[in-house]
């Protein structure tokens, strides 16, 4: 019986690409037990651990065999007439098969006569020895390293000074243990063994050597002074910068990102708390905490109403029992970008935002698109047009109070010239993502008047999923027009998003289009705006409104169903292509409502099988009901419900009760039923099929104002 104990692979390299680490760990991980798996020396249910730290990827897998079990299989020869003769003797090509396979014609008689489609062939049975955890693992070693994802591969020689090896990082040690036993497998010109390196500075020895698979962690933390689990460091860091900020009374900024950058840059965290002058706080938060984040990989420290503080945390590589020496050090690192940033604000406040409009007619958006300044332009009219639209909405749209439509038009117009200037200032060259943000606070400061201000600072929103929409009518508008402007142009001159390629990020923004229509509950028709927007770029683009209508509608289904609606009920909805987004979450509540009911299954069975007859009728539909041809006493009676049930769900309709429009239909479960169990609609007589055809078509028209019901069959 096979010996099972539990496996511990270790590659031990130079510093590994912090962002990437993660993805890193996980796959190495991964691959190399689902290997181990498939070749039976781990059971599938094994329990497997990833470890990463910034200088080693490494796997503990439980329970795995010293030798895979031997397996039985069958394997197919070739047909028995090609493999016998007449009597039953081996034909030649039988032979030389059989030795293909590595056996004799004494096998003859043991081989197996089974169907095979309409002949019958032969089968030997054999047993194929099971695989030994040598084997198998340099075979799971190999197809690892080969799966990693590898943001950039370098090329480096191996000690022999003649060969080279293709690899993320070059790799120095290489510790396999079964158990306490080495297993001896071989990788970018390492040797297996049980010795591996601890912290740069702070091991208790040069050298540890591991002692078994188990103990590897621990032994690593106490003489290697290395937390080796990415998780355990992440969330130790977590545990120490929170401790760090309560001492202050403060919260660490929380940003998930940064902190799995850190965890991949440190073996042993330490957390720090370090500060700056009070001056530099006149700058503006975000740039403060971007440059501190993106630069120096700094938490900084917020108050209890989220405003920046003079402190920040640092998360230190190493414990020095005086770490003066190195909060003065990162103090003094630090001092310099932020000064940088204060000149950058205070330069950008000499020039107004409307002094660099004429300067974004010099910087290229796009070369079939033309400058920044074209783009501006398309933008406004855009804008205009929308609250033109909104202005002639059959749903009334309320404006502020002491606003009208004419103030909205001109702030609008005002902000969307101004939106994109913000672009030439040395704030947003040095930090692009600072865009729309700076240009807010440079519109503030030179008190531009109520609502442009926070338009430009929010045209951008949603940035990304979660965010928040923009919050004024300006803002809205703008924000609108100029994902609009986007999607038409890119759409317009053929770059749609493939796969998971999506460089302009169109997929976002058609995702915020739809956020802002439906979550404003806005009265816009999609299609409108896409028409009033086409034409803005002249004879730049092709019409893309057929690709951007199927682009949109995939994307709203996709988003609906991630906020936790059915398929059916997503389909059921968009089938009746809705213009108006913000109407789709009340027909989303109202069929969901609707399907509780008793009466929904068997009325959207009727509606299916009405679809179905409709469908197969060629010509125009019969839409007049004539009274005097209702002959039997159920069509008559679905009439008569009609004329009764109809005009009050209309009438719901018309007030965008949804709920209260599908649930009056539930009246007419009774006479529907009645219908199709007693009456032919297909008859011999023309006029009476077409009057039964007319009579469905308006129990068709009737049922699907809100939603196609017929997609809730089963």
């Amino acid at each position: 019986m096979s010996t099972v104990k539990n496996l511990l692979v270790e590659l031990f390299v130079e510093e590994l690409p912090p962002k990437a680490l993660k993805k890193l760990g996980e796959a190495f991980a991964g691959v190399l037990a689902d290997s181990l798996k498939a070749q039976g020396l781990a059971a599938a249910d094994a329990a497997v651990t990833p470890y990463a730290s910034p200088r080693r990827l490494a796997v503990h897998v439980s329970g795995v065999a010293a030798k895979a079990a031997d397996k039985a299989v069958q394997q197919k020869l070739m047909p028995v007439a090609v493999a016998l003769t007449a009597d039953g003797q081996p034909t030649p090509a039988l032979l030389k098969k059989l030795a293909a396979v590595g056996a004799d014609a004494s096998v003859v008689p043991q081989l197996k006569r089974q169907p095979d489609g309409k002949a019958e062939a032969l089968f030997l049975d054999s047993t194929v020895a099971g695989v030994t955890l040598a084997d198998g693992l340099q075979k799971a070693l190999d197809e690892s390293l080969a799966k990693l994802p590898i943001p950039k591969v370098m090329t480096y020689q191996l000690a022999d000074g003649w060969s080279s090896v293709n690899f993320v990082r070059p790799a120095h040690r290489l510790v396999a243990l079964h158990g306490a036993d080495v297993v001896p497998v071989r990788t970018l010109g390492l040797a297996s063994g049980r010795e591996t390196l601890g912290h740069r500075f702070e091991a208790s020895v040069p050298v540890v050597s591991v002692r078994d698979a188990d103990g590897w962690a621990d032994q690593l933390a106490a003489e290697g002074a290395v937390i080796a689990g990415f998780e355990a460091r992440r969330a130790e860091i977590r545990r120490q910068l929170d401790a760090a900020a309560a001492v202050e009374g403060l919260k660490p900024i929380d940003d998930d990102a940064l902190l799995d950058e850190v965890t991949a840059l440190v073996e042993r965290p330490n957390v720090l708390t370090c500060q700056f002058e009070p001056e530099f706080l006149a700058v503006p938060q975000e740039c403060l905490i971007l440059t501190m984040k993106a630069n120096q990989k700094y938490f900084p420290l917020l108050d209890g109403q989220g405003k920046l503080t003079n402190k920040f945390l640092l998360v230190s590589a190493i414990r020095p029992a005086d770490a003066s020496a190195v909060i003065g050090g990162n103090e003094r690192v630090v001092r310099p970008r932020l000064a940088d940033a204060k000149f950058f604000f205070d330069q950008d406040r000499k020039k107004t935002l409307a002094s660099r409009v004429e300067g974004l007619g010099k910087v290229v958006y796009h070369g079939k698109l033309g400058s920044q300044g074209e783009r501006m332009e398309r933008v406004r009219a855009i804008a205009h047009a929308i609250v033109n639209q909104l202005r002639m909405a059959t749903v009334p749209f309320t404006v502020d109070a002491k606003d009208g439509f004419d103030v909205l038009d001109s702030k609008v117009r005002e902000a969307a010239t101004l939106a994109k200037c913000d672009l030439l200032t040395d704030m947003v060259g040095e930090f692009p993502e600072l865009q729309g943000i700076m240009g807010g606070y440079y519109a503030r400061h030179e008190g531009l008047r109520d609502g442009v201000a926070i338009a430009i600072e929010d045209h951008y929103k949603p940035r990304y999923a979660g965010d928040a929409l923009p919050r004024n009518h300006t803002g809205t508008v703008l924000a609108l027009a100029d994902k609009l402007e986007t999607l038409v142009g890119l759409f317009g001159i053929g770059q749609l998003p493939t796969g998971d390629k999506d460089p302009f990020a169109l997929r976002r923004h058609a995702l915020g289009v739809i956020r802002i229509l439906s979550e404003k509950n806005l009265p816009l028709d999609l299609p409108e705006l896409l028409a009033q927007a086409v034409p803005c770029f002249g004879e730049r683009i092709s019409d893309p409104t057929a690709a951007l209508t199927g682009f949109f509608a995939d994307r709203l289904a996709v988003s609906l169903r991630d906020q936790g609606y059915s398929a059916q009920e997503v389909d059921a909805v968009l089938a009746l292509q809705p213009t108006r987004l913000g109407d789709i979450p009340k027909r989303l509540a109202a069929v969901r409502a609707f399907a509780a009911l008793a009466e929904a299954p068997a009325l959207a069975a009727a509606n299916k099988r009405v679809s179905n007859i409709l469908k197969k009728i060629e010509g125009a539909l019969p839409t007049v009901v004539s009274d005097a041809l209702l002959q039997e006493p159920a069509e008559q009676a679905l009439a008569a419900a009609l004329a009764e049930v109809g005009p009050q769900a209309d009438r719901r309709f018309e007030q965008h009760d949804y709920a209260g429009s599908l649930q009056a239909l539930a009246a007419l479960k009774a006479p529907v039923d009645a219908f199709f169990d007693g009456v032919m609609v297909n008859a011999d007589d023309p006029a009476l099929r077409a009057n039964r055809q007319a009579l469905l078509h308006r129990l068709h028209q009737a049922m699907n104002r809100v939603a196609d019901l017929s997609r809730l069959a089963a």
